[in-house]
């Protein structure tokens, strides 16, 4: 294993972002375990801490294979060769973001009530999840991000596929990852301790953590 649980994971990463310097940053973690890997970040580097709620759309037939992503704020993001191969409707893919962006809205409320979001304009956004798998999550995630004119986008995770961070690369101004093992099988493989994370978790760690 690589890590003992999440909070040993954000430690760690916290330790390596701490050798940059970044201006006015924040963390934006995908809930919800990214939300515990993100807080120790946050914590552990005196920035705050808010969420971006991305989700998958799956495959016609196979929705945990994705096929895109959609952002709160309506962004979409396509797996074109995912989408050519297994000739996705365009009207599935429309669809189904609907269906995705509502879910979204659903839990934003639940996490952060009546509270405004943050501006991310001209300021350094880390973006931070407990890992990555196929990265389509995080793509979708990534292309609301810039649509805000930050002036730097680091993504920070503690374990993916090279492959994946590859494909990721060109969409973040930097990357960093603890981990490129492989093989790669899913996330929880290099935990320890992987469990769900409920509500209330993430629920808290905004109420200590955010702007």
């Amino acid at each position: 294993m690589l890590f003992i649980d999440r909070v040993d994971a954000g430690r760690r990463l916290a330790r390596r972002l701490a050798r940059i310097e970044l201006r006015e940053p924040l963390v934006l973690a995908i809930p919800r375990g990214g939300a515990v890997v993100g807080g120790e970040v946050a914590r552990e580097l005196g920035t705050p801490l808010d969420l971006i709620i991305p989700r998958k759309i799956g495959a016609p037939h196979n929705e945990e294979l994705a096929v895109g992503a959609v952002a709160p704020d309506g962004s979409l993001y396509r797996d074109q060769r995912l989408i050519k191969g297994l000739a996705v409707p365009e009207a599935y893919i429309e669809q189904e973001a609907g269906r995705q962006l509502a879910e979204i809205q659903r839990r934003m409320a639940r996490y952060r009530g009546d509270r405004p979001l943050p501006s991310l304009a001209d300021r350094t956004v880390i973006l931070v999840d407990d890992g990555i798998a196929t990265g389509a999550t995080t793509a979708g995630a990534l292309l609301a991000i810039r649509r805000q004119r930050p002036a730097h986008v680091l993504l920070a995770v503690p374990v993916a596929p090279r492959e994946t961070l590859e494909c990721l690369a060109g969409q973040a101004d930097e990357v960093v990852c603890l981990a490129t093992p492989e093989p790669f099988y899913a996330v929880g493989q290099f935990y320890q301790v992987f469990a769900q994370i409920t509500d209330e978790e993430v629920i808290r760690l905004l109420g200590e953590l955010a702007p």
